[in-house]
């Protein structure tokens, strides 16, 4: 195997490991924004981490955070919670912060 083809197949890994880091990353934050709307909602006990499950299924369906924005502000908007489209956007990014720091954590 020549240097060019070990240089390949080290960015290629690395890229592998990255993407799966991120899609951890994702995941988490979901996880910890369906427990933070729950606690909006006032759901407590299993119901708090099933809607948590639920939100990051919700990831699935397009690519970006879209799904999950309209997933988690009309659930809001249905038990009439009044959280601004900049708030929980903020709270997103927030928790991305949060996430991330929890993975690389876990990683180290």
């Amino acid at each position: 195997m020549t240097q060019f083809d070990n240089r390949e197949k080290a960015f290629e890994s690395k890229y592998a490991h990255d993407q799966e880091l991120q899609f951890k990353v994702m995941a988490r934050r979901n996880k910890l924004l369906g427990r933070w709307a729950a606690e909006q909602m006032g759901l407590t006990g299993d119901a708090v981490a099933q809607y948590a499950i639920e939100v990051v299924k919700s990831d699935f369906q397009e690519a970006g955070d879209h799904d999950v924005f309209r997933k988690v502000k009309a659930d809001l908007d249905a038990k009439q919670v009044a959280v601004t489209e900049y708030r929980l956007r903020k709270e997103m990014d927030d928790l991305m912060m949060v996430a991330k720091q929890q993975i690389a954590d876990e990683v180290a």
